[in-house]
């Protein structure tokens, strides 16, 4: 982008903060004109590809923006909103667990996987400024100088599919991102154009599979019978340990046989 200005949002006095944090009624009724800014000017700045935004007074700014804005909404908000500060950049998957969410579930501890129907008539819910993708990547950066602090939340919806994530990378931008970028790649396969070098960053090189998408099977939650099970022992407690195929006791099984020799 050419031309960069600078976007003087208004200040806020610490004092009035204080007395407008006393009344509830006040402070719900007072509109945020700090964010309100913010999403004025990603407005202004990008048009139809400012896709939403949320505002939750005196807390949060979340701004949603096409794909292919993804990098040029990371460069608006460092120099034109001067959010110089990384915080972090991460990715999700919001299709619902078809592994349940608790030991409660009715699929866990099953020797078989759901039906993928019956996952995908599971209502998603892709949290504030909504999405319409299963994986969107979202970042937070802030503004620090001037005794100043405030920041916002950027959000992106990612591919058509898990086979089809790819996103340009804030690493150009935000150097801070390549190592939060590697994380995303590795655990959910998603490909950030421009990166200097996507490689594993917790797993083996030899590792198969994306360990947080929703679908990567939980095998320590799923129950199987293992083939090279040859004792069975009883709970502590118990008078005997049995031994598969042998109805004495482990002290009788100890004895030697008797012999004729």
């Amino acid at each position: 982008m050419s031309n960069l200005r600078v976007i003087r949002l208004p200040s806020v006095d610490a004092t009035d903060e204080r007395a407008e944090s006393a009344d509830p009624e006040a402070e719900s009724a007072e509109p945020d004109e700090r964010r309100e800014a913010v999403v004025a000017g990603f407005a202004e700045e990008f048009g139809e590809q400012l896709v939403g935004s949320h505002i939750e007074p005196d807390r949060e700014v979340w701004v949603r923006v096409a794909a292919d804005a993804w990098r040029a909404a990371g460069e608006y908000a460092r120099h034109h909103l001067r959010c110089r500060y990384f915080e972090f950049l991460a990715a999700i998957d919001w299709m619902p667990s078809p592994f349940g969410r608790s030991m409660d579930a009715e699929v866990d501890n099953a020797a078989k996987e759901p039906e993928p129907a019956a996952v995908q008539a599971t209502p998603r819910n892709t949290g504030a400024t909504g999405g319409e993708t299963r994986f969107q990547v979202f970042a937070r950066v802030a503004h620090v100088h001037d005794h100043d602090y405030w920041g916002v939340v950027l959000k992106a919806d990612v591919g058509d599919g898990p086979d089809d994530l790819t996103i340009d990378s804030w690493v150009p931008v935000y150097a801070g991102a390549n190592w939060h970028e590697r994380e995303a790649w590795e655990m959910y396969g998603i490909e950030f154009t421009g990166h200097p070098g996507l490689r594993h960053l917790y797993l083996p090189s030899g590792f198969e599979g994306r360990p947080l998408r929703k679908d990567f099977p939980l095998l320590p939650r799923i129950v199987k019978p293992w083939p090279g099970i040859v004792d069975v022992e009883a709970m502590p407690g118990e008078e005997t340990d049995v031994v598969k195929g042998d109805d004495r006791s482990s002290d009788e099984a100890d004895q030697p046989e008797d012999s004729d020799q």
